[in-house]
């Protein structure tokens, strides 16, 4: 979650993208872990089943949310606000005094 927050503050979907992928990685070790505890007796095995397809089922969204954010011409606040400034830049003013009389 936290890696998925901080890719989303960082304003571009490049970067979101790239904490997913670091997220979805969290999920692999989360997951590696499990066997571990079972290993060691700290879980059950319907425990570890469980967690198991509730981490299988993250690591599917995450994997889903990535596809969708490559496949989509958004690319974050950032480069919008960056695009809106360089549209600003590139547009002439015209201002009218409304004082002046022929």
């Amino acid at each position: 979650m936290s890696n998925i927050a901080e890719g989303f503050e960082r304003g571009s979907n490049k970067e979101l993208i790239q904490f997913l992928y670091i997220a979805k990685g969290s999920v692999g070790e989360v997951r590696s872990q499990l066997y571990a505890a079972m290993d060691l007796d700290y879980i059950t095995k319907d425990t570890f089943d469980n967690i198991s397809a509730s981490t299988n089922t993250v690591s599917r969204k995450i994997a889903a949310f990535i596809k969708y954010l490559q496949n989509s011409g958004m690319k974050g606040s950032r480069c919008k606000a960056q695009q809106l400034k360089a549209e600003s830049k590139n547009k002439s003013t015209v201002v009218v005094n409304p004082n002046f009389e022929l």
